[in-house]
């Protein structure tokens, strides 16, 4: 065993539906503007671009069910429900064609940002980490198995807060589906098993405030409860 100088922290992990089995996170992807409707809410043009990423450490994962603290430094918290998507195989240079064999399952999370302190690092032109890579800041519920429920390409995805519908889209309106967002991050990175890629929100994202239940949903998936301390 390795002579640490203190304890390494747990291995960040999701659960897995119907078994006791946990998925081991290595990384955590999340693309951005990734359905023309939210995009146009965001103020950007909803033409077919190229994707871009950004990332969530794993520690930041939080389990369905949770209690979620909200964070300090922000008065302007925002809930983005998205498909997440886990593999269990990795690689470099994917083709799209070969890409879906990598993935293990398919989950509900939710993107929290602290769209203040986002709003204001874009106006510096600073890096989102600090808007985006906070604690506690990917909830993900229950990993469904591609082998039980195969590869959904459509499905209702929403978002209820208090009961109340928030957010609806669904898969089949993602500008970049999961193959191709799976080929061009091997791209840049070396993917593993491990990683998550959350796959992008639609349109309806907005504040939460302490006290607020929120419910997410993607059909054919799962589903996500949290509860905003």
């Amino acid at each position: 065993m390795p002579d640490f100088v203190f304890a390494p922290p747990p291995q960040p992990a999701v659960a897995v539906r119907g078994s006791s089995a946990l998925f081991p996170a290595r990384r955590v992807y999340c693309i951005g503007r990734n359905y023309a409707a939210h995009a146009v809410e965001m103020g950007h043009d909803p033409d077919r671009e190229p994707p871009f990423f950004f990332l969530k450490t794993p520690d930041a994962l939080l389990p369905d069910g949770s209690v979620f603290p909200y964070p300090p430094g922000t008065s302007d918290l925002h809930y983005e429900v998205e498909m997440v998507v886990a593999l269990e195989r990795g690689g470099r240079d994917v083709v799209e064609a070969e890409a879906l064999d990598l993935v293990f399952g398919y989950g509900v999370g939710v993107d929290f940002t602290r769209r203040d302190l986002q709003a204001e690092a874009k106006k510096l032109q600073r890096p989102w980490e600090i808007g985006k890579a906070f604690d506690h800041a990917a909830p993900c519920g229950p990993l469904a198995r591609a082998s039980e429920i195969g590869h959904p390409t459509r499905g209702a995805v929403t978002l209820d807060v208090n009961g109340a519908r928030r957010q609806t889209g669904d898969l089949d309106q993602m500008i970049w589906k999961v193959p191709e967002m799976i080929a061009y991050l091997s791209r840049y990175f070396e993917l593993a098993p491990g990683d998550l890629i959350f796959s992008g929100t639609p349109a309806g994202v907005g504040p939460t405030v302490r006290g607020d239940r929120l419910v997410g949903h993607v059909e054919g998936v799962g589903a996500l409860e949290l509860t905003i301390a």
